[in-house]
């Protein structure tokens, strides 16, 4: 079991791809989008915290924070996330999934909410210069 975590730095703009695998990986299945974790659960310093904002399954279906539970179903969409209407008043019945992370989930978009004393950019080149 294994997720790609993609966490967004708000103050710099950037974002940061890392994967989670093992006993993390499960701390993150039932979870829903908005909720608050430590950033232990992403191998960051402890003094992180990070919300969950989104994400999507194998298939690229979206996770919408105001559908309950985890399953995929397809609803009728004016706009937001899963569908981007062209033209003002158009609508689409679309394929989204449910807010709580389960085991099909593939990608997790999170954004930092309280920063650590060493920033994100600093920790995450350790890791880059690591695989080279």
């Amino acid at each position: 079991m294994e997720f790609k975590v993609v966490i967004s730095d708000p103050a710099t703009g950037k974002a940061y791809q890392k994967v989670v695998s093992g006993a993390n990986a499960n701390k993150l299945i039932g979870k829903q989008v908005g909720d608050v974790v430590n950033g232990t659960l992403v191998e960051l310093p402890p003094d992180y915290e990070l919300q969950i904002t989104g994400g999507s399954d194998r298939d690229g279906v979206p996770i919408r924070p105001d559908i309950p539970g985890s399953g995929r179903k397809k609803i009728l969409l004016s706009g937001g996330v899963g569908f981007r209407p062209k033209e003002k008043g158009l609508r689409r019945r679309k394929l989204v999934r449910g807010r709580v992370i389960s085991r099909d989930i593939v990608q997790i978009n999170m954004k930092v909410v309280t920063h650590g004393k060493v920033p994100l950019e600093e920790f995450f080149k350790k890791t880059e210069e690591s695989k080279e």
